[in-house]
């Protein structure tokens, strides 16, 4: 082998385990002498093209692994333009470890791996202080696809809907009141007295699937080896099997984004794959439910429109009902991104639309911080109203809205007025409100003067913001 790697042009060392053991530099320096004595660029060697195959090529020099650049990149950002050493220490110093690592499992299991190499190995070659790459590290979860099955009887040209294949006694009657006795008797039986009842359990398409329910015209159109095959429905519906599964090709079950955004847009994809659950949990896609997120973006637009969608914002004063909506809605939002659970902030930014919208506001007050909290999660929606409502910069340039924890705090409480153990009404009072005078107005109230019929009660008790207790 060696002998045709020499014939071939090749320039061969070879040396034991040993031999890089004990006499490491001395294996070095060989390398080294080999590859500076390796042809140039502009010389040919037997391996090149030659004379009528093109032009010649030099040796490959750089003999470092592909991943060893991926396994180090982020101290030279921190100091792209240093022309002496891959990273400064001054900038070390400032920019010290990365503070969040997100990737899949798999990705981060052997980057991860490579990088705390690297990272220990040059802490340990002097070049860097960090002990450690990466402060945090979250693997985001799987979107799993939602396989469609088809089941189709062996040695038959009869597939049934799922509630046959599970109650397989029912497949008989079923078949001769939907294809007629005669079927039943010369194409099933024999076939199952034969064989016994045996299927074929076969992936479906789920671009022909909607809630289960297959469109078998478009599944036959697509495999026309079953054109002339029965389909045993129920009601007139074929219903598939179902199963979570990974989404994969050769399971049909991939959902192409695109169809998703031509349809409903890419903020609704985007905010609806954050709505399906937790960050860190793999979860299965399903389209049912993407119809929530694209109402509500719908109606967070029409928070900003009149009913005949001209732009109609109010620089009207807001009311404290409103800010206290607001202000709730920030710090959810703050929260959540912080801890990553932008599942339920989505879920938040919800529940304020619909609050809003009973409100009737319009008011630029509230809605230019609600733009800003709501653009990391739906930006191009976003940066259309923000340019709406007056600014000519990005809004990605706009500083996010703090909460002001003085719109939260409650001035009053609805007292729930409980009459010898049972809740009869509710009274709202001030919090800062006398036990006393709070007293006053209950027994005076009509509810109360209705069960004691004008008799001073045995005892009232009066829990500031919580309960009112009458006895009588």
């Amino acid at each position: 082998r060696t002998e045709f790697l020499k014939s071939e042009g090749f320039n061969v060392i070879r040396f034991t385990n040993n031999d890089v053991l004990v006499q490491l530099p001395q294996v070095l320096t060989e390398i080294k002498t080999a590859l500076d004595n390796s042809p140039s660029i502009t010389e040919s060697t037997p391996l090149s093209p030659g004379e009528g195959r093109g032009e010649a090529y030099a040796f490959e020099l750089t003999t470092m692994p592909g991943w060893a650049g991926s396994s180090w990149y982020w101290f030279r950002y921190m100091d792209p333009k240093n022309k002496n050493a891959f990273v400064g220490k001054e900038a070390e110093h400032y920019w010290k470890d990365v503070d969040l690592y997100i990737g899949g499992s798999e990705h981060a299991t052997g980057h991860l791996l490579y990088s705390r190499f690297w990272c220990k190995a040059l802490k340990d070659l002097g070049h860097v202080d960090s002990e450690e790459p990466f402060k945090k590290l979250i693997n985001q979860g799987h979107i799993q696809g939602v396989s469609s099955f088809f089941f189709m009887i062996k040695g038959t040209d009869l597939i049934v809907s799922k509630k046959y294949f599970e109650n397989r006694d029912l497949i008989e009657i079923e078949c001769a009141n939907q294809f007629g006795e005669d079927y039943l008797t010369s194409k099933i039986l024999p076939i199952i007295k034969r064989d016994g009842l045996n299927f074929y359990v076969r992936h479906a398409d789920i671009s022909y699937v909607n809630s289960n329910v297959l469109d078998v015209d478009k599944f036959i159109q697509d495999r026309p080896a079953l054109k002339d095959h029965k389909f045993l429905t129920e009601d007139g519906k074929y219903i598939c099997g179902s199963e979570v599964e990974k989404m994969s090709k050769s399971k049909l079950n991939v959902v192409n984004p695109d169809q998703i955004i031509d349809s409903h847009g890419a903020d609704t994809l985007r905010m609806y794959e954050m709505f399906l659950g937790p960050l860190e949990q793999s979860k299965p896609w399903n389209t049912n439910g993407i119809d929530g997120v694209f109402k509500f973006l719908r109606r967070f637009w029409n928070l900003f429109h009149d009913g005949q969608a001209n732009f109609k914002v109010s620089d009207s004063e807001p009311t404290r009902e409103e800010l206290k909506v607001l202000h709730k809605t920030l710090r959810k939002i703050e929260q959540d991104i912080e801890n990553f659970s932008f599942n339920t902030s989505v879920s938040e930014f919800m529940i304020c639309a619909n609050e809003l919208t009973s409100l009737k506001c319009n008011k630029r007050a509230i809605l230019e911080p609600l733009v800003i909290a709501l653009s990391p999660f739906a930006p191009h929606i976003a940066e259309e109203l923000w340019e709406k409502l007056g600014h000519p910069d990005t809004i990605l340039n706009a500083k996010f809205p703090a909460f002001n924890e003085s719109y939260l705090k409650e001035n009053s409480f609805n007292y729930p007025i409980s009459i010898n153990g049972k809740v009869r009404a509710q009274i709202n009072f001030a919090l800062d409100m006398p036990k006393e005078d709070i007293e006053k107005l209950v027994l005076a109230s009509e509810v109360v003067l209705k069960w004691t019929e004008g008799k001073p009660p045995k005892k009232v008790i009066v829990v500031p913001g919580k309960i009112v207790n009458v006895v009588i």
